[in-house]
């Protein structure tokens, strides 16, 4: 089990991208959460099965293709803090 901290860049906030996270990872098996940040880009914090957090991020690429700019990754080991995974305001 890993975790991964995604921060995406572009026009990613008012345009339902946490939304859309959080109902892609439903049908994959992640925990974590999605929220906007200050400086208008988007984190992203999963735990899980690797192939199961790059085929989140995969999905969430493909739906929000025309809004992200950039993507960067930091990976670290798996707390288990998380039940499930939600939308952070």
């Amino acid at each position: 089990m890993i975790r991964r901290t995604s921060t995406f860049s572009g026009h990613v906030q008012g345009v339902g991208f946490r939304y859309t996270a959080r109902e892609a990872a439903e049908g994959f098996g992640v925990t974590g959460y999605v929220r906007n940040l200050p400086d208008g880009k988007v984190e992203l914090v999963a735990e899980g099965e690797e192939k199961e957090i790059v085929a989140l991020l995969e999905e969430i690429g493909r739906r929000m293709v025309g809004f992200i700019r950039k993507r960067t990754d930091e990976e670290a080991p798996a707390t288990g803090q998380f039940s499930d995974f939600s939308v952070r305001h």
